[in-house]
């Protein structure tokens, strides 16, 4: 899968999470999930957990807590799709 397609991915999982969703219309990889999309931390866990269930993947803690933009998550996706 292709980042294109990841990111286009993650975009629809975060419309759930975002308070905003019009946010998302400009969103890029740069693009700060808690900052910029206003997604609390509480809800970072339930995006990772629901980007574990669309991709067939398994994010660990640490993992997680490397993903603050929508390019850290689309990049832990590619890399654990290998």
């Amino acid at each position: 899968m292709d980042d294109k397609k990841i990111f286009e991915e993650m975009v629809t999982i975060l419309k759930t999470y975002t308070k905003d969703v019009t946010l998302l219309e400009k969103a890029t990889l740069e693009t700060h999930i808690l900052n910029d999309l206003k997604v609390n931390s509480a809800r970072l866990v339930d995006v990772i957990i629901k980007c574990e269930d669309v991709f067939g993947i398994s994010v660990d803690d640490d993992e997680a807590d490397k993903i603050r933009t929508i390019g850290d998550a689309v990049r832990i996706v590619k890399q654990k799709l290998g």
